[in-house]
């Protein structure tokens, strides 16, 4: 596929539709809902060879760890103890939520 710039080539491979962005939503608040904590990290810099590692790390720790649209980041935490955390759900953001304090 050719796509007139970068920008749109993104558009075109993150869009969500609004079943997809419900599912997600439903997805992270369900895990929010049992979380004792949630770690909310830039990853801007970060090389994919370590993002991917921290993702195996997290996930052999039981750790759910997302990048996620900032926006459906703060649906999911709405009337949470996390909801204070809304004010800073801004930037390229990995999500960390976790069971175990």
């Amino acid at each position: 596929m050719q796509t007139c710039c970068p920008h749109h080539l993104r558009r075109l491979t993150v869009g969500l539709n609004l079943n997809d962005k419900k599912a997600v939503v439903e997805e992270v608040s369900a895990k929010v809902a049992t979380a004792q904590t949630i770690v909310v990290a830039e990853y801007r810099g970060i090389q994919v060879a370590h993002l991917t590692k921290l993702r195996a790390t997290a996930r052999a720790q039981g750790v759910y760890l997302r990048v996620l649209k900032n926006t459906l980041a703060r649906r999911s935490v709405e009337g949470t103890q996390f909801a204070a955390l809304a004010d800073s759900m801004t930037g390229p953001l990995i999500y960390s939520i976790s069971d175990d304090a």
